[in-house]
């Protein structure tokens, strides 16, 4: 456990930070997932929209630093293979 004030600050900014960055996350793996389930079913038209969203949605998270940027590029890359694909 930190005493110092300083030490306390930084181990609450870093919960706040860690809660917001797994928020990020969590959205993003919902709407890659959607994208995948479209992909399964065939659905060309609903994938390329929930595409659109998963993008944005990978892009934000990059943005934010929840995640690296060569980890969102390449699953946009292969999400928008999937869905070219069909």
């Amino acid at each position: 456990m930190p005493n110092i004030k300083s030490a306390k600050k930084r181990v609450r900014v870093n919960d706040d930070a860690r809660a917001l960055n797994a928020a990020f996350k969590s959205d993003m793996r919902t709407a890659v997932k959607r994208v995948e389930k479209l992909v399964s079913s065939k659905d060309a038209e609903g994938a390329k929209e929930a595409l659109q969203t998963a993008v944005k949605k990978v892009d934000k998270a990059v943005q934010r630093g929840a995640l690296h940027k060569n980890n969102g590029n390449r699953t946009k890359s292969r999400l928008t293979k999937q869905v070219n694909a069909l």
